[in-house]
């Protein structure tokens, strides 16, 4: 967890890049919400020449020799992934992990950080259709083909499409705090927070909608947060079986019912730490934790801090 200061990210563009990606990253750390109770990121693009990026020709900021000066390294989706990387890109995303920069991989950029080395003992993630060959080509890399990003602390990877968004919103979590990826989130108009570990192939992945069985048992249970709630309460209010609501919920949210409420209690609870003065102990009655050493303990294993630490990180 990093304090809220102002941040260099740097995106390392090279030829035939797809351009969904790379622009999604400019987009996330290159726009400074409105309001911003403090600094935003610092973005540079990051190539040795212009490069065709989709059907488009981008003239970088600086060569790779920039990337060693960030404090975020992004290294957005390739299209031959098949092939080897080129050398001085895998050589300069070394180069900037071993002078200090957290390095990010958005789809199938991951196969620069696995030629870098830089997932060798780790767990890492890429577009499902694609997990196999990373498997193949880095048997040292533990590739996980379900899961939506991997948090490795220094190093992320993210799946395709989408997932690269979940894992540039986590990005500002992990910098700014839950609210201020919460703003970002509005802007963009996506949901404000995926789990990493959610499934990324999942049969509804869009919040339920109008005429969907949990359409109204989501709102429902979101208003209810600092009440006890089981499977059973859900359940009954959503006129269905527990198995059967099991189903629908991992269906929807790739998760079971009660992890999603848990989810949300702890967003809460990251909520209220950053926007009132209210004691961990009233926060966690608020939250539906009940007592303050339950909210510790779900949100030190959640979140990677105490809540008190998080609170000093991102009051606003």
């Amino acid at each position: 967890m990093t304090s809220a200061l102002r941040r260099s990210v740097a995106i390392a563009a090279t030829d035939g890049m797809l351009h969904f990606e790379l622009a999604l990253a400019y987009e996330v750390f290159g726009s400074a919400p409105a309001a911003l109770p403090g600094p935003w990121y610092d973005v540079t693009v990051c190539g040795t020449h212009a490069v065709r990026v989709g059907r488009f020709l981008l003239e970088p900021d600086r060569g790779y020799e920039a990337l060693a000066d960030a404090d975020t390294v992004i290294v957005p989706a390739i299209a031959d992934h098949g092939a080897e990387p080129p050398a001085d890109l895998v050589a300069a995303v070394r180069a900037a992990h071993e002078a200090g920069a957290v390095v990010v991989s958005l789809c199938t950029g991951v196969f620069v950080l696995a030629a870098a080395g830089l997932l060798d003992g780790l767990r890492a993630t890429t577009h499902w259709a694609h997990t196999d060959e990373l498997a193949a080509r880095y048997p040292q890399v533990e590739v996980d083909p379900d899961v939506l990003y991997v948090d490795n602390g220094t190093v992320l990877t993210s799946a395709g499409k989408a997932a690269a968004m979940d894992l540039c919103l986590h990005l500002v979590r992990r910098d700014h705090g839950s609210t201020v990826a919460n703003v970002v989130a509005r802007r963009l108009v996506v949901p404000p927070h995926r789990e990493g570990g959610q499934a990324q192939f999942v049969a509804t992945p869009v919040p339920a909608q109008e005429g969907h069985p949990l359409a109204d048992l989501l709102p429902w249970v979101m208003r209810r947060l600092d009440q006890p709630l089981t499977v059973e309460d859900l359940a009954r209010q959503a006129n269905m079986s527990s198995r059967h609501l099991a189903r629908h919920f991992r269906s929807v949210t790739g998760t079971t019912p009660l992890q999603w409420v848990l989810t949300q209690r702890i967003r809460r609870a990251q909520e209220l730490l950053e926007s009132t003065d209210d004691s961990v102990d009233t926060i966690a009655s608020a939250a539906g934790m009940g007592t303050a050493t339950t909210l510790r303990r779900h949100f030190q294993r959640t979140v990677g801090v105490p809540p008190d630490a998080y609170r000093r990180t991102f009051r606003a």
